[in-house]
């Protein structure tokens, strides 16, 4: 049902363009668990272009109820209600769905990225199977978080939770061993549970587990995005004009990624993949066989990233939200659901600003990397250099003091400093001496109490033809 993890040790050890802040956030630790989902192949391509600010222990094939391997040996199965049993079809037993012989999205991948390695280098400085792979890291002695990321079904994941039980259920080490996993694993469900090993064994068997799901405020990146922003002015970033300009004709990773009318399928004869289709109506692709499940779209159009949503909150943009998922990042700001409650929408938030913007354009400048070796013809991060956690007493001023620099010659940067009322959080209204510099000075209010918290954030944009932003975080602790 899947295949061997892809390690990518040599490829991965990379670490992030901007100098070492005073204050270092632990990187993350990812394993990414995915299917042959056209979304999964456009995810895995941005995920591997910010990269470098993440530990990526292993990138696996994985299966879930939309797409299976079968075990090679011809087994058939059957479950009513699968795709290959409704919409007025009932195909019979498989022996494998959707899953395209010698399948390899993930070492195409790969590949194209080692060949747009030499390009991204230059613009980042130099650092440093399946089941088993996870269960090896989630028992090792780093104690950092794990994020396991099942972008299709979290199978895989129960397959290695299941090994870790089975080694030592019933023995004097079964209690720290699970207090182990339940420190370390972070299970990011937030593209729903798509096969039945959350809800049958994860859940029953390691009910403290974290698991990660909806959150309110998340970026559309899903099918339907174009339909779905929150600000209209936001769907140029999905139009073909957007994606031809900005993510294709690049390096070899651009070549990879799918738009509306590319001329492609993930698996040959799937009556479910008509995106490569173009100029066709609903009823005419309906005609000719296929089940039209998200409406066509203009030759060129951003097709889908749906599981970039569930690694957004961990790449290192300032944002720390991997450091704790409630504090919010561009995924938005992770809410307690249960994965079996299925995808959906995700709420407007309050707190969290619109990131589609930053979010869209750090994307097209890091894929402009993988086409060129000279560091001056692309756009980089702003570089931010400050405090990451200060502590003050109620109705005392207390320094921000950010270094914000541009790594490109001549651009300008733009500062804002807000004020993030998540829950748990302060939530009265600070004082901001000048909320447009990097280093300001903010005033805590009188009716702060020993323990609050109060976050801020500072957003710096660059006015690069590809403008880049970041952030940085700093909490404050009242006295």
């Amino acid at each position: 049902m899947r295949k061997a993890y892809i390690a990518l040790a040599a490829l991965m050890a990379v670490i992030s363009s901007c100098s070492k802040p005073a204050e270092v956030s632990v990187r993350p630790r990812v394993i990414v668990t995915c299917d042959p989902e056209l979304d999964d192949n456009n995810s895995l391509i941005r995920y591997l272009l910010f990269s470098d600010g993440m530990d990526t222990e292993g990138i696996i094939y994985a299966s879930s109820k939309f797409h299976w391997k079968g075990d090679g040996q011809g087994t058939t199965q059957y479950i009513p209600g699968r795709e290959y049993a409704r919409e007025g079809r009932d195909l019979g037993p498989q022996t494998h769905w959707r899953w395209a012989e010698g399948e390899r999205f993930i070492d195409n991948v790969v590949e194209a990225y080692a060949k747009d390695y030499a390009n991204l280098k230059v613009h980042i400085s130099k650092e440093t199977p399946g089941s088993e792979l996870i269960k090896d890291v989630l028992l090792d002695d780093d104690m950092r978080p794990v994020f396991l990321q099942a972008w299709g079904g979290p199978s895989t994941i129960a397959r290695a939770l299941k090994s870790i039980q089975e080694q030592y259920e019933g023995t004097d080490e079964w209690a720290a061993v699970q207090a182990k996993v339940y420190a370390k694993a972070r299970l990011g469900l937030s593209c729903g549970a798509q096969d039945e090993s959350y809800a049958d064994y994860i859940q029953p068997n390691w009910p403290d587990m974290i698991s990660l799901t909806r959150t309110a405020g998340a970026i559309a990146l899903g099918y339907g995005a174009k339909r779905s922003v929150q600000a209209p002015e936001d769907t140029v970033y999905f139009c073909p004009e957007w994606t031809s300009e900005n993510i294709l004709g690049k390096g070899e990773m651009s070549k990879l990624y799918r738009v509306w009318g590319d001329g492609q399928q993930m698996a040959p004869g799937d009556f479910t993949d008509y995106f490569g289709q173009s100029g066709k109506t609903t009823e005419q692709l309906v005609a000719e066989g296929y089940w039209v499940w998200s409406p066509p779209m203009p030759k060129g159009n951003f097709i889908s990233e749906g599981d970039t949503p569930e690694f957004a909150n961990i790449l290192v943009n300032g944002l720390r939200a991997h450091e704790d998922p409630t504090w919010g990042g561009w995924a938005g700001r992770y809410k307690t659901v249960s994965p079996t409650q299925g995808r959906g929408r995700a709420p407007k938030d309050d707190v969290i600003p619109d990131f589609v913007p930053a979010v869209q354009n750090n994307f097209a400048a890091r894929m402009a990397w993988t086409a060129t070796s000279d560091y001056a013809a692309a756009n980089h991060d702003p570089i931010l250099e400050g405090p990451l956690s200060l502590s003050a007493a109620a109705g005392k001023a207390v320094k921000l003091a950010v270094k914000a620099t541009d790594p490109d010659k001549g651009q300008t940067l733009t500062c804002q400093w807000t004020q993030w009322k998540i829950e748990g959080a302060y939530q009265g209204d600070v004082t901001i001496a000048d909320a447009s510099s990097a280093s300001t000075t903010v005033t805590i209010p009188a009716d702060a109490k020993s323990g609050d918290t109060i976050h801020m954030v500072l957003t710096v944009v660059d006015n690069g033809k590809i403008p880049m932003t970041r952030y940085h975080r700093t909490v404050i602790t009242v006295k």
